[in-house]
């Protein structure tokens, strides 16, 4: 009923300013701008040159495998305000994105991208190294860029080709960094992640670069700089990006931004706005040629050349529709309520008929707060051909999982049907929604949407066409490289780092394995299936529940108490570390999977009596053969002991994790022999009985997981 109210109200508001002009409802541009890819729609975005929108991500080069030369540009549409009118107050700014340079041929290098900062929405300058910004050496307008060049251009005095600068209204940078000073190589294909932030104030301009999602302590890049000469009122931000004759693909995984003039006390005078923006770009002087009509009266002074008299008749009677006598405002006053009053009739029609249509559904739907879009079955069903079965791709906890195309975008899907449509389905489905709903992070497979008609519940996730992490180490022919497998695991740390301790809610997982972290098209890690997830508060003990899970991924103390910490979801990972590393399953008969795991089938303990030997490189990958750097197989390995440390207290957070993968903390040393625990029997709140069936070694925990859950998710 408030949002009918509503209605009403805005319909009586509407009714007023259309027969009346004393009402004035005016809007102004505000001067804070914040906005990141899981906000932006279609819309959002302008698309220039050679720029294009690939699965979610935006690519700046065209993907082609034979050498080609171009530019390409996106721009977030909306002007933002970076200077306040008539001051030389430069907004602060913060943004942060994630990109990789791809090359379909390594040999075939050149070209790069920028961050970039412009008034002129329209034009994408010069392929080569001119990275879009400028044509020929002419820039096309005034502008702020941080280049990430990957190839040495003599011309503009670059250090290497793999560096990071700062230019401004030239490609001759005016500060540069050494990318390799910080071990990141533009060229990997590696997902990188930038941090730009200004400081108006101070004018501080600091530049992060990192392979990890957590920003570094100290910036690559931090200096002075007065933005004023450079920036107009309003600019644009986006990237621009270019090749040289090479197949290099700039891709843009993710971006989020923000600006404001929160240290500054600067306010425009009453009954001022704020110039339409694109009049700004059309022609500097269009504003003072022909303002606008102001929204409100303006409060100047009276010129001298205007009769007193007439300006005080017309400010008592400036409406049209009062100089037309008493008459007139009674007649469309009548007229008014009898129109109010059938548009009232027909709200209140529409609204019984919504609400009886919806009203099976209601006592689902209260109990979502913070969901995706709602999905109607019409359109899932259309997607899945009628939930053919030749579009299942892969079984969940709880369901069958479908390949799906959405009629009206033709994009890929993958729609999750739930099996049990009871209280358990129920609960298992309001868990996927209320968690991961509200979860942002490029490490975490997106959940498009939910249905919840005629008695079905489906979610509607992003289509992985790489399938599962288990399907590409263990059920394809290719196999899978260590620069692959080294950039899914600090992928799929970073997204744990955030479950456990960046989320309003710690976000306790339950179900890490293989077959739960899916894969894009790019082989990046999608850690996915919160079927078994709880939301638990910072700083408060977790409650004892039943045990689920898959038997290798399962903490110790968490099978013999049942409480689930961010530290039993820390020893899954191991076991997921050391699974990718070495090829092998957490738990095997003693002669399967790939070569023999000996006497042992337990991973954990193979890997330790390895470490304890000496011998630690020994248990990677023999399918690797020696395409794998010894130093970073070391360290994976080392970490993923480390998580599996029997006592939880010893265990890192998945913060360190990530700082250890990528090379930034010092791991802690790991005992030549895996240490023993011992549990008090006062402790135990369920018994191995209760929660354990052994299978001839292949032992599965589960309430709602498969050994299949997710898999599949997604492959054409």
């Amino acid at each position: 009923m408030l949002k009918f109210s509503s209605l009403i109200f805005l319909s009586l508001l509407l009714l007023l300013v259309f027969f009346g002009d004393s009402v004035n409802v005016a809007t102004g541009k505000g001067d804070s701008t914040i906005f990141d890819f899981g906000t932006l729609t279609l819309t959002s975005l302008k698309l220039l040159g050679d720029a294009h929108l690939n699965n979610g991500t935006v690519r700046l080069s065209r993907d082609l495998p034979v050498p080609n030369s171009g530019s390409g540009r996106v721009l977030y549409s909306k002007p933002i305000r970076f200077r306040q009118p008539g001051t030389r107050f430069v907004a602060s700014f913060s943004t942060f994105f994630s990109f990789s340079v791809t090359n379909l041929n390594p040999s075939s290098i050149g070209g790069g991208l920028a961050f970039l900062i412009s008034p002129d929405d329209q034009m994408v300058g010069d392929a080569g190294g001119f990275l879009g910004l400028l044509n020929g050496r002419v820039p096309l307008s005034n502008f702020v860029a941080v280049e990430f060049d990957t190839l040495m251009d003599v011309e503009f005095n670059d250090i290497n080709g793999n560096h990071v600068g700062l230019d401004l209204n030239s490609l001759i940078s005016t500060q540069v960094a050494d990318l390799g000073a910080v071990e990141i190589d533009l060229k990997t294909g590696d997902l990188i992640n930038a941090w730009i932030d200004y400081n108006g104030p101070t004018r501080v301009f600091n530049i992060s670069v990192s392979y990890s999602t957590l920003r570094p302590t100290d910036p690559l890049l931090s200096f002075h700089l007065d933005l004023d000469p450079f920036v107009n009122d309003f600019m644009f931000v986006g990237f621009s990006g270019s090749t040289q004759g090479s197949t290099e693909i700039h891709s843009i995984e993710w971006w989020s931004f923000s600006s404001s003039f929160g240290g500054y006390s600067y306010s425009p005078p009453s009954g001022s706005s704020p110039p339409p923006p694109t009049a700004i770009f059309a022609s500097p002087t269009a504003n003072s040629a022909n303002p606008p009509p102001p929204s409100i009266a303006p409060s100047g002074p009276i010129s001298g050349s205007q009769n007193p008299e007439k300006i005080s008749k017309s400010s008592s009677c400036h409406n049209q529709l009062c100089k037309q006598g008493p008459g007139a405002v009674a007649g469309v006053v009548t007229a008014s309520a009898f129109f109010l009053a059938i548009f009232a009739g027909v709200l209140i029609w529409v609204f019984s008929k919504k609400f009886k249509s919806v009203k099976k559904s209601e006592p689902l739907t209260s109990d979502i707060i913070k969901t995706p879009k709602e999905f109607s079955y019409k359109d899932l069903k259309l997607a899945t051909r009628c939930f053919n079965p030749v579009r299942v791709i892969g079984h969940g906890a709880f369901g069958t999982v479908y390949k799906g195309i959405i009629p009206e975008t033709g994009q890929l899907v993958a729609v999750k049907r739930c099996s049990h449509s009871g209280g358990q389905g129920k609960a298992e489905f309001l868990s996927e929604l209320s968690i991961i709903g509200t979860l942002r992070h490029r490490n975490l497979l997106r959940l498009q949407g939910w249905c919840h008609e005629k008695g079905e519940i489906l979610l509607v996730y992003d289509f992985m066409p790489n399938g599962s992490l288990d399907k590409a180490l263990f059920e394809t022919r290719f196999i899978l490289p260590w620069h692959h497998r080294r950039r899914i695991l600090i992928g799929v740390a970073s997204a744990l780092a955030y479950l456990h301790q960046e989320c309003e809610n710690q976000v306790i997982h339950r179900d890490v394995k293989t077959s739960n972290i899916m894969l894009d098209e790019g082989f990046n890690g999608k850690l996915g299936d919160f079927g078994l997830a709880r939301q638990i508060e910072h700083d408060k003990s977790p409650v004892a529940t039943v045990t689920a899970g898959t038997m290798g991924y399962l903490a110790p103390e968490y099978l013999l108490t049942g409480k689930a910490t961010e530290k039993t979801d820390v020893f899954s990972f191991g076991a997921v570390i050391l699974e990718v590393a070495t090829g092998r399953r957490p738990i095997e008969k003693e002669t399967s999977g790939v070569g023999n795991v000996g006497v042992s089938s337990n991973l954990v303990e193979w890997v330790w009596s390895l470490h304890r030997e000496g011998k630690l490189l020994g248990a990677a990958d023999v399918r690797l053969g020696s395409e794998f750097d010894e130093g970073e197989m070391g360290r994976v390995l080392l970490v993923g002991l480390a998580c599996s440390h029997p006592d939880p207290h010893s265990r890192p957070t998945m913060r360190i994790v990530v700082q250890m993968l990528v090379g930034e903390t010092e791991i802690p040393i790991v005992p030549k022999s895996k240490p023993s625990m011992g549990f008090s029997t006062s402790h135990l709140l369920m018994s191995l009985q209760d929660s354990v069936s052994d299978f001839n070694g292949m032992i599965t925990i589960s309430t709602s997981s498969s050994e299949n859950s997710f898999d599949g998710i997604l492959q054409v």
